[in-house]
């Protein structure tokens, strides 16, 4: 099984960005999924979890930022809107199928002034 997480980029302070994260080498859909996020020289912190049943978000995205996932397509978004520059950070998306637990790489994420 494999992630790969894209749509990372740089954007002004207030604008938006998609990232999207593809599921490939399995033709069950994860049991959950979530987006993690690392700023330098930080641990790696929990942003949004999805499952078929329910969303959860940290603070200090809710309201701006958006998980979802298209089943057809095996792919994990987060949109992010009102993006501001604490948002800066390595992005990761995560999968769960059982007792398995997957990762993708990151995607970088800058937000400037």
């Amino acid at each position: 099984v494999q992630l790969q997480a894209s749509g990372g980029g740089l954007v002004q302070a207030g604008g938006s960005l998609r990232l999207s994260c593809a599921v490939s080498g399995t033709y069950f859909s994860m049991d959950g999924m979530a987006w993690f996020r690392q700023f330098p020289g930080k641990q790696r912190e929990w942003v949004a979890t999805f499952t078929e049943s329910t969303t959860d978000y940290e603070d200090s995205v809710k309201g701006r930022f958006a998980i979802s996932r298209d089943n057809a397509k095996n792919t994990l978004y987060l949109q992010m809107n009102s993006l501001r520059t604490e948002d800066t950070a390595v992005y990761y998306c995560t999968g769960w199928l059982g007792s398995d637990h997957y990762w993708g790489q990151g995607t970088q994420v800058t937000v400037s002034s």
